[in-house]
């Protein structure tokens, strides 16, 4: 019985460490893949997000919704870049042969995070509370979202040049994949990641509709 209990805890080990390495496949180009490709959603989706700040008056609704839905891809981006940034500097060999972005980029980076966090979370706070909250909050929320826009200008420009080689990164990631990982399961995991940060802000921003009635009282 205790030989069958190890081989069972021993076989349970290589599953799960299997599974981890198909979630893990593709490295630093998976990384890269990943952080590219929820840039390009994130572009559109912060166009459309554009176009309700022109309209804000007769589009508070859907600026509402689709700041909501954000979250998702937004959270997903942080982490795609954390991620990095906390493998490169905890001296992990593939990252530290792929290197930083350039210093320019590392130093505005913070500023990025910090914009963002604050726009979205002053979002929240309003759309939680309602008008009640509009003063200060309100031009809190503006204020914020102005730094916002200033930071993530050049952190787009900045980064650019670089996506159409970053979203090519996908084929060599399928090649950094072996054949027996259940043919790139890597990309697959990828692809759901993706997929459920933006179920999960879709989900999410569904929620808070009976919010958005607060606002039109």
């Amino acid at each position: 019985m205790a030989v069958d209990q190890e081989a069972r805890t021993r076989t349970s080990a290589v599953a799960r460490s299997s599974l981890l390495r198909r979630f893990g496949a593709g490295g630093t180009d998976g990384n890269e893949e990943l952080t590219a490709i929820t840039a390009v959603v994130l572009l559109a989706l912060l166009a459309a997000l554009g176009v309700t700040i022109i309209r804000i008056g007769a589009l508070l609704n859907e600026h509402m919704f689709i700041g909501m839905l954000l979250l998702g891809p937004v959270v997903l981006k942080m982490g795609s870049t954390g991620y990095r940034f906390t493998r490169y500097y905890t001296h992990n060999p593939p990252y530290v042969k792929k290197g930083p972005p350039e210093l320019p980029l590392r130093l505005l980076a913070p500023l990025v995070v910090l914009s963002t966090v604050a726009v979205f979370a002053t979002g929240v706070v309003l759309l939680l509370g309602g008008q009640s909250l509009r003063n200060p909050w309100g031009e809190i929320h503006k204020l914020c979202f102005f730094a916002w826009v200033a930071f993530m200008a050049l952190h787009v420009l900045g980064h650019l040049p670089g996506l159409p080689a970053s979203l090519r990164a996908s084929s060599r990631a399928r090649r950094s994949e072996r054949p027996w990982d259940d043919q790139g399961a890597g990309r697959g995991a990828r692809a759901i990641t993706l997929a459920s940060s933006l179920v999960l802000g879709t989900a999410l921003a569904i929620a808070v509709i009976p919010l958005f009635s607060a606002w039109h009282r």
